[in-house]
């Protein structure tokens, strides 16, 4: 198999648009914990705790996601730097892994959309008429 520089060059604009999203996500929910632990100090409300402890988990979800998707970004850069050298094999390897890389970051933030769904229903669900 050949791979061509220009190759992983393609992964460069949507790797940042997707770190980009990831990382408002991050600021987003960051704004929502420190309001909730304003309030929560206020008023000792199991359910505000309950909130928190899942925004917790989709912190440390977004972090990882971010940290898988400047791996691959880090890996394509290597790439085309082994591809530059002429080391084609290992380059197509190292491209590999980036693609991996981006993979478990989508995969994450499948998982982190799907936890934050699953939270606003649970938050509208008083208002759902029985």
């Amino acid at each position: 198999m050949t791979l061509h520089i220009e190759t992983p060059a393609l992964l460069f604009s949507a790797t940042s648009l997707i770190l980009l999203a990831y990382t408002n996500r991050f600021l987003t929910i960051a704004t929502i914990v420190r309001g909730l632990k304003k309030v929560y100090k206020e008023k000792e409300n199991k359910m505000i705790l309950l909130e928190i402890k899942n925004l917790n988990l989709r912190i440390s979800l977004i972090r990882y996601m971010q940290m898988f998707g400047v791996l691959s970004l880090f890996l394509s850069v290597f790439t085309m730097l082994l591809l530059y050298l002429n080391q084609q094999i290992m380059g197509v390897y190292l491209f590999g892994t980036s693609l991996l890389s981006l993979l478990i970051s989508l995969a994450l933030s499948f998982w982190e959309i799907n936890i934050s769904v699953d939270a606003l229903r649970l938050h509208l669900s008083d208002l759902v008429e029985k």
